[in-house]
């Protein structure tokens, strides 16, 4: 069984705060700042530009990357990290429709993240392809004989909705098309398998539930089956056979190695080093029962004592990822009471107050303060205040 009162010391937790918000962005493991300010001292300092050789920068990304690949389904020498993760959505939908040749037709549906939508959009304005967009609950009906593409993400970043990754990765294999998935409310929230879903692409980022500070690299994922003939639009210096030959053409490297781009961000790779050193003893099975009772809990307390609120979330814990999302028609002023009074969730527009659930740190004494402070701000309409009103730049 995994001990989740040791992984919870592992984290820096502000003493009188209750994070529900490692779903946006992780807590800080305690071994992050000493390991980066190692590596500053030890490895920047000292060895200069010998750091890429003697300190293993240069191979930081596919080590980094086999650590990931445990907790997604997938195996060594299959992930890359590196750049952020729009890149990385981009390569693997390039390399996809590329693989499909003949079909112009990319499929996602209105609960993906704008931003993945977004670099589909360029891409199928610039490559002639169509982007289709349908409601979540039609996507497995919307895959048709011309699809080229299914882009989703699994679990959806407003209600917690989960996608049956295999089953509509199955159907899309029926189609004649390809699944390229986005992790980034999966990896490290649920028990993915990617290769029990015989998906064919996925990417994430590492900044939510695997704790690897703002703006840390994202990672790409693709099957072996594609990995030597995958070639995405965006080739870099990395991703090249033999970078340090400097042809003036591009020549990809074999496997995953060809989804490397720029140059790796060696102090934030270092810093998501310290935090996955947290996963080592984690069983995915009991991350998984350990959300779904923490989730639970927060819903059935919530429904019992705050009746202005609206559920925006799959009641089945089977169905949902490891976040609750409630509706009100103030969500932006109630959530910045509620963080006022200490505990930290978000709101997603238009009305959505969204907590994250992160068994790794969470308990059921945090779900407790939650409902009480969440009953007390509705209760005695303490968000009803015009400082409350105030958006600020990032909601």
């Amino acid at each position: 069984m995994t001990d989740f009162a040791a992984t919870r010391r592992a984290f820096h937790l502000p003493q009188g705060i209750t994070y529900l918000d490692g779903n946006s962005l992780g807590p800080m493991p305690v071994a992050a700042r000493d390991r980066v300010a190692r590596m500053m001292a030890d490895e920047w300092s000292e060895m200069l530009i010998a750091g890429w050789n003697k300190a293993g920068w240069y191979v930081q990304p596919r080590r980094v990357g086999d650590r990931i690949a445990r907790l997604i389904g997938a195996g060594p020498g299959q992930v890359v990290m590196g750049d952020t993760l729009s890149i990385k959505v981009f390569q693997a939908l390039s390399a996809a429709l590329r693989l499909r040749p003949g079909r112009r037709v990319i499929l996602s549906d209105s609960g993906n993240f704008p931003s993945d939508l977004y670099v589909a959009q360029g891409l199928a304005q610039a490559v002639g392809a169509e982007l289709r967009v349908v409601p979540p609950e039609d996507v497995e009906a919307a895959i048709a004989p011309d699809l080229a593409v299914l882009m989703l993400t699994e679990v959806d970043y407003r209600t917690g909705r989960r996608h049956d990754m295999a089953a509509l990765t199955a159907r899309a294999h029926q189609a004649g098309a390809l699944a390229v998935w986005d992790l980034a409310h999966s990896a490290g929230a649920v028990d993915v398998d990617l290769t029990g879903a015989d998906a064919d692409f996925a990417v994430g980022c590492t900044y939510k539930y695997l704790n690897g500070g703002p703006g840390a690299p994202a990672f790409i994922w693709t099957h072996p089956r594609h990995a030597d003939a995958a070639q995405p639009i965006l080739q870099g210096w990395m991703g090249h056979d033999a970078p340090f030959a400097f042809d003036l053409d591009y020549r990809p490297a074999s496997g995953i190695e060809r989804m490397r781009v720029g140059t790796p961000p060696v102090i934030a790779l270092t810093a998501l080093d310290a935090a996955l050193d947290v996963w080592e003893g984690v069983g995915l099975a009991d991350l998984r029962a350990r959300s779904i009772d923490l989730t639970q809990a927060f819903v059935a307390g919530v429904e019992a004592r705050c009746p202005d609120v609206t559920l925006n979330s799959p009641r089945d814990p089977a169905r949902r990822g490891s976040q609750i999302g409630f509706r009100h028609p103030q969500a932006y002023a109630v959530m910045q009471a509620l963080i006022a009074a200490g505990v930290v969730g978000d709101f997603r527009a238009p009305d959505v107050l969204r907590f994250g659930f992160a068994p790794l740190y969470n308990d059921l004494d945090d779900v407790e303060r939650a409902v009480d402070t969440l009953a007390r701000v509705l209760r005695d309409g303490i968000w009803d205040d015009e400082k409350f009103r105030q958006k600020a730049a990032v909601t």
